[in-house]
């Protein structure tokens, strides 16, 4: 396909030293702005980054949310910009049907739908039930509210016009920062619109992120956002 004009790929790390080379090689198929947001590494992430020739921000290190809201100073307002974990999880291969909907005018904000995808990552223990329970439950208020159809409002694999990322006033700290990107796309009045993409596990390691420990967070972010 080549390099895709305008396209910057967003890959929030920490300690992914074993998959980041992967992911950034998969992503220079369709372009050369690749930007890693470091939550303060303690491997190699950030040399194996620079080696590949990806610009590397620093955050402050309080979450996914904090690196996802200090990318938004490093992308221009004609760039479609993507957010691709780093581990793995998700297939560069999906970022052009990804995109699509906003190079033909039809969305501003597209997430990658698990539901209509598959998922590797959302069946098996406590945890994973939890996820998928409470990804369910958001998405169908989200619905309600705002009279979608939408199957997954969780995935962190999205993409977004840069103006409407600068647009958004972010202000989660953790991973609670996706669904208060779709809730205030929507509050705004931007097109939503969501692709069928796959989980995949995580190749190395465990994530660092617990559900049992972060869910009140989720329910408390969740409720603000979307009625007040």
């Amino acid at each position: 396909m080549g390099l895709i004009e305008n396209l910057c790929v967003v890959i929030p790390a920490k300690n992914e030293e074993r998959s980041i080379e992967e992911i950034i090689k998969g992503c220079k198929q369709y372009t050369e702005k690749i930007i890693v947001i470091d939550g303060n590494s303690v491997d190699k992430t950030t040399d194996i980054a620079k080696k590949l020739n990806a610009k590397v921000v620093l955050d402050p290190g309080k979450g996914k949310g904090c690196g996802i809201r200090v990318a938004k100073d490093h992308v221009s307002d004609d760039d479609i910009v993507v957010f691709i974990d780093a581990d793995c999880s998700h297939d560069p291969n999906d970022i052009p049907r990804l995109i699509k909907p906003i190079q033909d005018g039809k969305a501003d904000h597209v997430t990658g739908s698990r539901l209509l995808g598959g998922s590797s990552e959302l069946h098996g223990g406590f945890d994973e039930f939890m996820r998928l329970t409470g990804s369910s439950f958001i998405t169908f208020c989200i619905n309600h509210r705002f009279k979608l159809r939408l199957s997954d409002s969780q995935n962190g694999f999205r993409a977004l016009r840069g103006a409407v990322l600068k647009d958004l006033d972010l202000k989660e700290n953790i991973t609670t920062i996706e669904q208060e990107m779709i809730i205030k796309t929507l509050k705004k009045n931007y097109i939503m619109a969501e692709v069928p993409t796959h989980e995949y596990k995580r190749k190395y390691g465990e994530s660092s992120i617990k559900m049992h420990k972060v869910f009140f967070r989720y329910i408390y972010s969740f409720v603000k956002y979307l009625y007040f």
